[in-house]
């Protein structure tokens, strides 16, 4: 309903105001702003209805697929009954002769296993009878040497048996063993020291010598330095009486403006809002202001063939004119005899 009174209020608006239509310079038409405005509204309210019916085909097409999803979920649940229950059947089957295949395989590992400690045993009461008779060959062998430490035991007199005999021995060479080896750490501590000595000298000499370059070298960035102190504070000097000069140049602008300012809007009785300080407003007023007058004076002339410079720049800046401005310079040239 909302659609239909906003048909019926722009049909009532078109046909109560039938607004005439502008024709510019060039020639084409321009509706006025009421008239687009009621145009804008009936091309929305036409986009909004096919919107609408879009909106109900869309959904109506929704609707048969949420149908047609439901039929196909419902025999997708039948299916997958049907597979499960097939499944069931398979892994039931499937079990029992895995169950049977892994007896049958248990068996035959085991007989393996059997078969395979009995070959071991075999191999290691083989392996046990060559290890005997090894040991007894050199019980044999080695039966002379104990006679020789028998012998050597009695000579001595010092030991109750051969074992702590070797004991003895034992912990002499093990002495031995460890004098040797601390002599040979002192060698290496005592070499160790000599190579850090010499290092530390020649260290020292380096760091004499580059600290005896790096002296030299502040020594020469100190001179550089007070040649740039020395340059720095003419170019200081220079910058500040140029920067003086530029200041009273720029105030002597602003000054020569601002008396342009007044001399340019007294005579014209301008009243431009524009702030002493503001020296680009001032100059755009003055400017302003030059053009009027030269329109004017384009105005007062003889009319010549071909549009008027100064007349065409005016129209153009015209929107930048303050008010109090532009209705004095009509005024102007409405008074001109």
């Amino acid at each position: 309903m909302a659609l239909d009174l906003e048909e019926r209020l722009s049909r009532a608006f078109r046909d109560e105001l039938r607004l005439p239509e502008l024709h510019t310079a060039h020639g084409r038409m321009v509706l006025r702003p009421s008239t687009r405005l009621l145009l804008k509204r009936q091309e929305v309210a036409e986009v909004e209805r096919a919107l609408q019916r879009q909106r109900e085909e869309f959904r109506q097409r929704m609707e048969r697929l949420a149908q047609c999803r439901q039929q196909l979920d419902q025999r997708e649940q039948r299916l997958r009954d049907v597979g499960l229950k097939f499944t069931a059947f398979l892994k039931a089957s499937t079990a029992r002769q895995e169950r049977a295949l892994q007896r049958a395989a248990e068996a035959r590992a085991q007989a393996a296993e059997q078969d395979a400690e009995a070959v071991r045993l075999h191999q290691q009461l083989a392996g046990l009878q060559r290890r005997r008779d090894r040991l007894a060959q050199r019980l044999r062998s080695l039966q002379c040497f104990h006679s020789y430490l028998q012998d050597v035991l009695g000579r001595m007199g010092q030991f109750q048996d051969v074992p702590s005999m070797l004991a003895h021995f034992e912990a002499l060479l093990a002495v031995r063993a460890a004098l040797m080896q601390e002599a040979e750490a002192g060698q290496e501590r005592l070499v160790q020291g000599w190579a850090r000595l010499r290092g530390y000298r020649e260290e020292t000499l380096s760091e004499l010598l580059c600290i005896a370059s790096e002296r030299a070298q502040l020594h020469v960035c100190l001179e550089a330095a007070h040649h740039e102190v020395l340059q720095g504070e003419s170019c200081w000097a220079h910058a500040q009486s140029t920067a003086t000069e530029k200041t009273l140049l720029l105030a002597q602008i602003k000054l020569a403006v601002l008396n342009l300012f007044h001399l340019t809007t007294a005579p014209l009785k301008v009243h431009a809002d524009v702030a002493l300080e503001d020296t680009e407003a001032q100059l755009d007023t003055v400017l302003l202001c030059m053009q009027d007058l030269a329109a004017i004076c384009a105005e007062l002339r003889p009319r010549q063939p071909g549009p008027c410079p100064a007349a065409t720049s005016v129209h153009h800046r015209g929107a930048g004119v303050p008010p109090s401005h532009d209705g004095t310079t009509t005024a102007m040239a409405s008074t001109e005899p």
